[in-house]
């Protein structure tokens, strides 16, 4: 099957992991994919957080920039357009983002079916976050591009009733979660080796990989690590919440025990989170389906996640992890010394979870497997 995949991620980031293991995943299994985006997300190592594009973001009135987004319309479509006759695609495979309709318009000029992926309501997201310019406008073309695709594939239950709240009818509604590749993580998951090799041998290591912002929580953390010796704080990635997470450990005097690696090359993370006794997700927006996750349970860690409807799609308390009520420290904080001090527990919740991947077919092969499925009835239909 051709398929053409487009997009308009400016970062590399998670977003590029997604982008770059559903298209892997698709050409392995035989199909031939064209990919329309933005050149330097892929010309960029992990971290790039979009040169020129996150300066002028910076630099201009909101509503300024949100108009040069909706303007960006017009290149999409004329790549997509250029893309389609050259390449003749059976289907076009499309990645949402705000004030991005490209897709749905060559859609109806060309006749293909077209998938969307949904990872975020971005309108609510950015309104929350980061405030809207064009509020009006942002919403408009949100439901345009929602209502508009013949299937719209959603990483949770959650996001799929944000997306059917918004009019689109629940058959065109497909849940499909982040996943893993297995071959990369085949030849990981010795804790003893993993922990000799970053110099962590004889301590219990409590780790979480990824972008470290305060309403996580991370600096809470620390005071687990220093209740008791022995025990090591690892955090891969960087992120605003840093300085508040040095701070609070040199408060506590254990900066020896508290290790942030700032940012590291994408195919080196696994090798951190193999040292992790215990993987933490202390918390996460309500709609996500973190890519972290599904690596910890990959490499069978024992997990502490929040008790929330979209990571229950994932995870069980007392089988594959430790859940504690959503926002509840104190409540974090206990799982994760009870964790701490029962090996035997770590093992189990480890093992459950590494078989979680297999049970659940938590992979991008088996991803890419049920959006080729989609297509074909689409093709048929």
């Amino acid at each position: 099957m051709r398929i053409l995949y487009h997009h308009r991620i400016a970062s590399k980031d998670g977003q590029a992991v997604h982008v770059e293991e559903i298209i892997h995943a698709l050409r392995a299994a035989g199909h031939e994919v064209l990919l329309v985006g933005p050149q330097w997300m892929e010309e960029k190592s992990f971290g790039f957080e979009g040169g020129v594009v996150s300066r002028l973001k910076k630099m201009i009135p909101r509503a300024l920039y949100e108009l040069l987004e909706y303007g960006y319309n017009i290149v999409a479509i004329v790549r997509l357009w250029r893309a389609v006759r050259r390449f003749k695609p059976e289907v076009i495979y499309e990645r949402y983002n705000l004030y991005f309709t490209a897709g749905i318009l060559v859609k109806k000029l060309t006749g293909l079916p077209l998938l969307l992926e949904v990872n975020a309501p971005l309108f609510h997201e950015r309104s929350k976050f980061g405030g809207i310019g064009l509020p009006a406008l942002a919403r408009h073309t949100e439901r345009v591009a929602w209502r508009g695709a013949d299937k719209v594939l959603v990483v949770t239950g959650v996001l799929g009733s944000i997306v059917q709240a918004e009019g689109v009818p629940a058959g065109r509604i497909v849940v499909i979660p982040n996943g893993i590749d297995p071959e990369k993580f085949a030849h990981l998951g010795d804790l003893t080796a993993a922990k000799n090799r970053l110099g962590l041998s004889g301590s219990i290591v409590l780790g979480f990989t990824g972008f470290m912002r305060e309403w996580h929580g991370l600096d809470r953390l620390v005071e687990v690590v220093a209740a008791a010796p022995g025990r090591h704080l690892l955090l891969v990635g960087d992120g605003p919440a840093r300085p508040l997470i040095e701070r609070r450990a040199a408060e506590l005097g254990v900066q020896d025990r508290v290790r942030i690696t700032g940012i590291v090359p994408r195919n080196e993370v696994a090798s951190y989170v193999e040292a992790f006794d215990v993987a933490l997700q202390p918390d996460v927006v309500d709609y996500a389906s973190p890519l972290k996750l599904f690596e910890y349970l990959a490499l069978g860690r024992a997990i502490v996640a929040p008790d929330k409807p979209n990571i229950r799609e994932v995870l069980t308390h007392e089988d594959n992890a430790l859940l504690f009520p959503q926002g509840d420290h104190a409540a974090m904080s206990s799982a994760i010394e009870r964790l701490c001090q029962d090996e035997a527990l770590r093992e189990r919740l480890g093992q459950h979870a590494r078989e979680t991947i297999n049970t659940r077919s938590l992979t991008w092969e088996s991803n890419a497997g049920t959006i080729v499925s989609l297509m074909r009835q689409l093709q048929h239909a």
